[in-house]
């Protein structure tokens, strides 16, 4: 199928803006943002190559069709008419999964049931069979319905895309992949500084800053549903992992990722994830408290998402926690600071006020991203350009 493809690509709320910027930087410059996605155009490289590389992402889907919908026959007859046996095969799988706001037709399970049998009139066109034995790979059909309008799209990924591959063991409040890369990247860190996270948990922070030093993509340790389509060519999808092979940059002098915490069975598993993302030699971690983290380096960054106190009679500790963290940062007059947290009093209790606050969301728990900016380390001058040269003439 040579036709453009509709593509969305779904996001947390808050992060539409860094997805619509990875797609630009991808080559998909032509794009309308909206709350929770980002629409463009694109083909079936276009699919595969924005699951294996969007870092801030959850989903890419194919919009098959929208059009409007009061009544359940208007969403069987304008579905039956999309040419969803253009996709999928005689064998497919295609669970049917619903969501409705603000529209007429409110009742979700019988809207899943009727866009089902729509879909299955529609795929007898092609097939005349009376029963479908959906033995075949997944094709995951999402129907929203928002103020009487209904969109139908095919769900290209599977498995969310905040799940990378390489965090296999499980570990106490996690933050997902795609939220940590959103933090990593509204930072603006780069490789040639320092990365420090003090509550790094089981590591994902300085995992994905080390996926985005090296220049991985993240999802090439992982499939997606679209890989068993017999629509999408499986040279597509040997040859967007190929390229991505190819684009990891070994070469990298990385200055340093790091991570602590107080947990010794937390940092075993960062480890772990840590060599299963392939920066095992790229990433340190050690077991200390906030309070004793001191450093003689200058100009780092400090992005974190330390505990929250959500449970009843964990606020003390927390308060103690983000006081401890202020005066620990307050020694670092060179560093810039990145802390997400829900907590109201932060800035109170860090002892600074933010330059910036960015609203985000952690699951369904609404946070404050606060940013605090440091100097910019100084142009080396000529005698450090020399030396810098030496260095790399020695490592030749």
């Amino acid at each position: 199928m040579s036709t453009p493809l509709t593509l969305v690509a779904t996001t947390a709320f808050g992060l539409e803006s860094l997805a619509a910027r990875e797609l630009t930087a991808l080559g998909y410059a032509e794009h309308q943002v909206e709350n929770g996605r980002v629409t463009f155009q694109g083909d079936w490289r276009a699919v595969a190559r924005t699951n294996l590389w969007l870092r801030t992402a959850e989903r890419v889907l194919i919009k098959l069709g929208e059009f409007e919908a009061t009544t359940f026959d208007e969403l069987f007859d304008r579905t039956k008419a999309l040419p969803w046996e253009e996709f999928m095969p005689g064998d497919a799988m295609f669970p049917v999964e619903g969501k409705s706001h603000q529209s007429q037709l409110s009742a979700v399970p019988t809207c899943q049931a009727i866009v089902k049998k729509a879909v299955v009139e529609a795929m007898r066109r092609r097939y005349r069979v009376e029963r479908f034995v959906e033995t075949g790979p997944r094709f995951r059909i999402l129907v929203a319905l928002h103020k009487n309008r209904a969109t139908l799209t095919l769900d290209t990924t599977g498995i969310g895309l905040h799940k990378r591959g390489y965090r296999k063991l499980t570990a106490p409040a996690p933050l997902r992949e795609t939220l940590a890369a959103a933090l990593i990247t509204l930072s603006r860190w780069d490789p040639d500084r320092i990365l420090h996270d003090p509550f790094c948990g089981s590591g994902t922070i300085p995992i994905e800053a080390g996926l985005m030093a090296r220049n991985m993509a993240p999802g090439l340790s992982r499939d997606f549903d679209s890989d068993a389509w017999p629509v999408m060519a499986r040279a597509v999808w040997q040859e967007v992992r190929t390229e991505a092979q190819d684009l990891i940059r070994h070469d990298v002098s990385l200055r340093g990722i790091y991570g602590s915490d107080l947990s010794a069975e937390v940092l075993s598993t960062a480890r772990y994830h840590a060599r299963e993302a392939g920066l095992e030699k790229d990433l340190y971690f050690e077991r200390k408290a906030v309070q004793d983290f001191q450093t003689k380096k200058k100009y780092g960054f400090l992005i974190t998402n330390p505990p929250y106190g959500e449970r009843l009679g964990e606020k003390p500790e927390v308060d103690r926690l983000y006081e401890e963290l202020g005066k620990v940062c307050a020694k670092l007059d060179t560093w810039s600071f990145f802390i997400l947290t829900p907590h109201q009093g932060f800035e109170r209790l860090f002892g600074r006020v933010a330059h910036k606050k960015r609203k985000l969301y952690n699951g369904n728990i609404r946070c404050d991203f606060y940013q605090y900016w440091g100097p910019r380390p100084p142009r080396p001058g000529l005698a450090d350009r020399i030396e810098q040269a030496l260095e790399a003439a020695s490592d030749a």
